[in-house]
């Protein structure tokens, strides 16, 4: 019988939470939106959730392995609690989660960055399956991922590791002050950089989904912006590519379901671009597993965390 563990993804907007068992299966799948306006914390949002779903669905948490906890920014995973950044999640930076979890559901917890998550989802049982080098790039409004080296999480002194949306990819754009992200890899590759190149273009897209449809219908303006903006995504890539050395890259987010306009191009691109014997056998492909990504791997950093424990 397998055992059954509780998934949690905290994004931007919702919380995702669903009963993952040890063999990566996701069911009893409920969100639950983030009060944005702040009358409410993320903690008393997630709380009241977990409570819900086990009730809703007869569970007890006692009976369950453990929690894992998908959540964006930059996790201390040691501490199991947000850092300084703490993503586009409101009033996130400096919550402490795990500990409260363990001691209002008596079982243990553990928690990581988001992009790791998917990462270790994907190597585990999707589009990276069996793979133990693995590079997943996500792109949204800003860009995350994971790194798996030699089949381990590459995570770092304090679980930051991967932090792969804030390296610089633009030498030229000098920080004109403390913190000046405009030369990271994010601002030039992330969804919302795309639609910032549109607008430079003089064209009329607000989102990325109306530039996808206009280069879909042939606009040479729409394929022309798509076009530069692959290009940067590609660059960051074929960087860390030559560092790490991944058997597969995997390209994650909503876009990622845009195989002939960005996928199957930013494919051609990289192996234009990386050297030779970095592209022998090198795969990129679309993640598979879309929002189950998230829940997931949380549970498998959780299953690796308690083996490594034990061992």
């Amino acid at each position: 019988m397998n055992r059954n563990y509780l998934g949690i993804d905290i994004g931007g907007t919702f919380i995702k939470l669903g009963l993952v068992d040890d063999a990566g299966n996701v069911s009893l799948r409920r969100e639950v939106p983030i009060d944005r306006s702040g009358s409410e914390t993320v903690m008393e949002t997630l709380t009241k959730g977990v409570d819900e779903f086990l009730l809703a669905h007869g569970l007890d948490a006692i009976d369950l392995e453990g929690i894992g906890v998908s959540a964006a920014g930059c996790i201390d995973t040691a501490k199991g609690c947000v850092a300084n950044n703490g993503g586009n999640v409101p009033g996130w930076p400096h919550t402490e989660v795990t500990g409260p979890l363990k001691e209002r559901y008596g079982i243990e917890a553990t928690m990581a960055n988001d992009g790791n998550c998917v990462a270790l989802a994907e190597a585990w049982i999707g589009a990276a399956k069996g793979k133990r080098d693995v590079l997943c790039v996500v792109l949204g409004t800003g860009v995350g991922g994971g790194i798996i080296s030699g089949g381990n999480l590459i995570e770092g002194a304090r679980g930051f590791g991967g932090e792969i949306g804030h390296f610089p990819t633009h030498a030229e754009k000098k920080p004109a002050y403390k913190g000046d992200l405009s030369a990271d890899y994010e601002k030039h590759a992330a969804t919302s950089a795309l639609v910032g190149l549109a607008a430079a273009a003089g064209a009329p897209w607000t989102n990325g989904r109306e530039v996808f449809n206009a280069a879909a219908a042939g606009d040479e303006k729409a394929l022309a912006v798509l076009d530069e903006w692959i290009y940067e995504i590609a660059m960051g890539i074929t960087g860390l590519v030559h560092v790490f050395d991944p058997e597969t890259v995997i390209i994650g987010g909503g876009v990622s379901a845009q195989e002939d306009l960005l996928v199957k191009p930013l494919r051609e691109k990289i192996l234009e671009l990386v050297q030779p014997d970095f592209a022998d056998g090198l795969e990129i492909k679309a993640a598979e597993l879309g929002n189950n990504a998230g829940m997931a791997g949380a549970v498998k950093y959780f299953m690796d965390s308690r083996t490594r424990k034990e061992s």
